[in-house]
C-alpha cells in the first residue's frame, strides 16, 4: 500500500503561498468581482428593502476581498442601511488580512463586524449552543464547501439563518470543468485532504434537486495559467500544483507515475487549451442563488 501523501492544509505557509499564487495566476477574484457588480447587484437591491439594517454574513472569508466588493455593492444599493457583518474563518493568518483590509479601507463607519476564528463545523455547533436566533438577509459560502463533512446538512443549517426574503449565495467549481476532472480521477491516489467527496457544483446541484431546493444558476468563466507547471523546479510551478492537488511538496512526494499522469490531464484538451504558447487551465465557477 502506497505512503499516504502529506495533505496541503497541515502546512499552513505553504498553503498561503500556494493559494497566493493560483490568485496570481488565475482570473478567479475578477470574474467573482464581475458577478458581483454584475448579476448580484439586482439581487443585493431587493434583500432587505426598505429597511434601516440588514444582517450579512460571509462564511469561509478568507482575507476578505470578495465581501468588501459585496459590501460595496450592498451600500450603493441600500446607502442609508447600517450592516451587521457576521465573519466565519478558520485561518487566523486570512483574518488577520482581512482586519487589515478593513482598517486601511475607507466608508466602513455603516458596517459593524463580528469576527468567528472557527469552521463552518465550529460556528453552526456555537450557534445552537447559543441558541442563535439572529437571522440573516445575506449569507455567502464562495469557495468554502469543499472542507465540510456534510455539505447537504451545512446548505440546510446556513439556509435555516436566512429571513423571509433572504439570499444564501454558493460559489463552487463547476461541476463540467478541469478541477472536477482532476478531482475525479486522480483524488483517491491524492490520499486524505480537507477536501471531500462532493467537490463541484454538479454534486451540489443533484443534492439539491433531490430535496426539492429551488435555485437559480449562474456561470463564472475563468482561467489559469498553469504554464510554470511543466518546468521542473519552477517554485510557482511547484506551488500551484500543491494547490490543485491540495498535496505539500506534490512533485517530491508524489510517485513518478502519479506525477506524469497528473500533468498529462493538466495539460490535455480535457483540461486545458493552449493560447499564444501558454498553457490555460478551465478555472470556471458556478453560483447558485437559494432562498429560504
Amino acid at each position: 500500500m502506497a505512503a499516504r501523501l502529506p495533505i496541503l492544509v497541515d502546512d499552513n505557509l505553504r498553503y498561503l503561498k500556494s493559494y497566493q499564487v493560483f490568485l496570481d495566476n488565475s482570473s478567479e477574484h475578477q470574474s467573482v468581482k464581475a458577478f458581483i457588480n454584475g448579476p448580484l447587484a439586482e439581487i443585493l437591491a431587493s434583500i432587505g428593502k426598505g429597511k434601516t439594517a440588514l444582517r450579512v454574513m460571509g462564511v469561509g472569508s478568507g482575507s476578505g476581498e470578495n465581501d468588501l466588493e459585496i459590501l460595496r455593492q450592498l451600500h450603493l444599493q441600500h446607502p442609508g442601511a447600517k450592516v451587521d457583518y457576521e465573519v466565519v474563518e478558520p485561518s487566523g493568518d486570512m483574518l488577520q488580512k482581512y482586519k487589515d483590509l478593513v482598517e486601511n479601507t475607507p466608508d466602513l463607519d455603516h458596517v459593524t463586524f463580528t469576527w468567528n476564528k472557527m469552521k463552518m463545523s465550529q460556528f453552526e455547533n456555537d450557534c445552537k449552543g447559543r441558541n442563535l436566533e439572529k437571522k440573516m438577509d445575506f449569507i455567502h459560502i464562495i469557495q468554502a464547501l469543499y472542507y465540510v463533512e456534510d455539505s447537504e446538512a451545512t446548505i440546510l443549517f446556513f439556509k435555516s439563518l436566512l429571513e423571509k426574503n433572504g439570499k444564501l449565495l454558493i460559489l463552487l467549481v463547476s461541476g463540467e470543468g478541469s478541477w472536477a476532472k482532476l478531482w475525479k480521477i486522480y483524488r483517491p491516489q491524492f490520499g486524505k485532504t480537507d477536501i471531500r467527496e462532493s467537490t463541484t457544483m454538479g454534486d451540489l446541484r443533484s443534492l439539491l434537486d433531490s430535496r426539492g431546493i429551488p435555485y437559480q444558476k449562474y456561470e463564472l468563466p475563468s482561467k489559469m495559467d498553469i504554464t510554470s507547471c511543466f518546468t521542473s523546479g519552477d517554485e510557482k510551478g511547484e506551488l500551484l500544483l500543491d494547490f490543485l492537488t491540495q498535496v505539500q511538496d506534490f512533485s517530491k512526494n508524489a510517485s513518478p507515475d502519479l506525477r506524469a499522469g497528473v500533468l498529462d490531464l493538466l495539460r490535455g484538451p480535457d483540461c486545458s487549451q493552449e493560447v499564444d504558447g501558454r498553457i490555460m487551465f478551465n478555472n470556471n465557477i458556478e453560483a447558485l442563488l437559494i432562498s429560504p
